[in-house]
């Protein structure tokens, strides 16, 4: 399975509209600070799966060179997790989409020209697409009722996606989302509580709970130091980020820890 980073941004994006903080001057400038809107590739040799349709898909899309989505999965049912949805219209035609009830109800409502064949995801209930057991975890992402992160296992490798969510992650889920090779955690600031996103500090506390091999920071504000200087502390993932899970390296959340201390 290899792993792309379409967006690592939050809601406003970074640059964010009308800033001049040094991430968006970098940004501006064409640095790793320039962050889309958060989405996630999955690509197998059976197909290709999108987890979330940023605002920014089409541009994410060009990029990565993907011609046809095999299948949307959604994490939670806000705008910049859904909204570039329209951005498959006339390009492909009866998207296979997969979301909880929520979800389903909102998509179906705002994009009704839409021609899709929506299967509705119920929490701990294991799917299988393109050769990966994709299985939807509960977070806490208030005021939502049904956000979800994804545990998604190609053989024996595990990569994890938090979605968005505070550090109040139900037991059931950290449990199925237990020792991830990966994990890609909603880390939306270096250091400030939120009570709907985890910050960096409670993000590397989850991988080190979790047991993770490998940990990457997305869903990031602009209120990071411009990307080369934040890396040297947190493990930013950036935008057009790929990697191969079967490659990642076996090191310890610790060791990782103490290489950005």
């Amino acid at each position: 399975m290899l792993v792309e980073m379409l967006g690592t941004g939050d809601a406003a994006g970074c640059p964010k509209i009308g800033c001049g903080c040094a991430a968006c001057r970098d940004a501006l400038r064409g640095g790793r600070s320039r962050r889309a809107r958060f989405s996630v590739l999955l690509r197998t040799g059976e197909g290709v799966v999108l987890i979330d349709t940023s605002p920014d898909l089409r541009e994410q899309l060009l990029r990565a060179r993907i011609p046809k989505v095999g299948a949307v999965l959604w994490t939670h049912a806000h705008y910049d997790h859904y909204g570039g949805l329209p951005e498959l219209f006339r390009v492909q035609r009866r998207v296979r989409c997969y979301g909880t009830r929520e979800m389903r109800d909102l998509v179906e409502s705002t994009f009704s020209f839409m021609p899709l064949r929506f299967t509705t995801l119920e929490p701990f209930e294991e799917i299988e697409l393109f050769g990966l057991r994709i299985t939807p975890v509960p977070v806490h992402h208030p005021p939502l009722r049904e956000p979800c992160g994804f545990v998604v296992i190609e053989n024996d490798q595990k990569l994890v996606i938090t979605g968005d969510t505070s550090i109040h992650i139900p037991q059931e889920s950290l449990e199925l989302m237990a020792e991830p090779k990966l994990l890609i955690a909603d880390a939306i600031h270096p250091t400030l509580n939120f009570h709907k996103h985890m910050n960096a500090t409670e993000a590397l506390e989850l991988a080190g709970m979790l047991g993770a091999e490998r940990v990457l920071l997305t869903h990031l504000s602009h209120l990071y130091p411009p990307h080369e200087h934040a890396i040297k502390r947190y493990p930013l993932a950036h935008d057009g980020m790929c990697v191969a899970l079967e490659a990642t390296r076996e090191e310890s959340v610790q060791s990782q820890l103490d290489s950005y201390s």
